[in-house]
């Protein structure tokens, strides 16, 4: 017996291609480096330059300490989402009796709802790896900012190196975190193929529509339109 229908297959073609078009599109295009992010990471070379004027560099540590507060939350929360996801293995007849009574449900066979099941937990892996990542990025990125030159040296090559290495650390620790939490939202949007690959397929267009429009349209976007 086939696991994976025709229109499953589709749909889950689907999903991971409009998962790696956006983040492709996002990350390594022309009007990817346009949208809210990319103009975000100029401000950390920003920060970081204007950090060199600074004797007392505690405020600077204390947003540092922030960011990887966040960071380790959402590592956090995502092991539980692991577990969560997990729970579902465990009475899979019951669960099922339960969808099939939803609206546009498609038939699923026990099979088929495990192996949905194993998916939606290797992306919350992938989200974990990627938040885990981040926050030691973070950690590299906090010992660089107490590496600093004072500002009596902000003007020697040495100190330009050091502010360059550091804004590339920052913006990767960056970028494995905007990963960890695209993870999340399509996460999100994969759960609509457990109603039905149709489903999936709705659900994933409109994960992309509300990331798109944070990026590109949203008020956050236009506040640093001139950025």
């Amino acid at each position: 017996m086939q696991l994976l229908s025709p229109f499953d297959m589709i749909a889950i073609v689907w999903f991971v291609c409009a998962w790696a078009v956006y983040a492709n599109i996002i990350e390594r295009t022309v009007h990817g480096r346009s949208g809210l992010n990319a103009r975000m990471d100029k401000f950390r070379t920003v920060w970081i330059r204007r950090m060199l004027d600074r004797d007392t560099r505690m405020t600077d540590m204390q947003i540092m300490a922030a960011l990887q507060n966040g960071t380790a939350f959402f590592a956090s929360t995502t092991l539980l989402s692991i577990g969560g996801a997990l729970t579902l293995l465990r009475s899979p007849d019951e669960i099922l009796t339960v969808v099939s009574l939803l609206p546009f449900s498609a038939p699923t066979s026990r099979g088929l709802w495990e192996f949905k099941t194993i998916g939606l937990v290797l992306v919350f892996i992938y989200a974990f790896f990627k938040f885990a990542w981040s926050y030691r990025l973070f950690n590299y990125v906090s010992i660089l900012f107490g590496a600093m030159p004072p500002p009596s040296e902000k003007d020697k090559p040495e100190t330009e190196a050091h502010v360059q290495r550091t804004a590339k650390l920052f913006a990767s620790a960056g970028k494995h975190f905007n990963r960890g939490q695209r993870a999340f939202f399509f996460a999100l949007g994969y759960l609509g193929w457990f109603i039905g690959p149709a489903v999936l397929i709705v659900t994933t267009l409109a994960i992309v529509i509300v990331m798109w429009r944070r990026q590109f349209a949203s008020d956050s976007y236009r506040a640093m339109e001139n950025a």
